[in-house]
């Protein structure tokens, strides 16, 4: 169930913007700012390109793409 908010029309022209960049609609482009940022400030220590990378990894996977790590193994 989708719910309307209020955003400041300095991020709505920001996220207008880079929605065009990556493909998505404006919502699209929010929401995934949005996910980005809660998992930043949940997880301090890693940088923007770590939790890319995290989410990339695991998308690849849930696609059928590479294997899981397994620490331990490998080494």
């Amino acid at each position: 169930m989708s719910k309307a908010i209020k955003i400041s029309d300095e991020i709505a022209n920001e996220a207008r913007i880079s929605a065009k960049v990556t493909r998505r609609s404006m919502a699209g482009q929010v929401e995934y700012w949005a996910s980005i940022g809660k998992i930043a400030e949940e997880n301090p220590d890693l940088s923007y390109s770590v939790i890319h990378d995290i989410l990339l990894g695991r998308e690849q996977l849930k696609e059928g793409l590479g294997t899981p790590y397994i620490f331990g193994e490998g080494d």
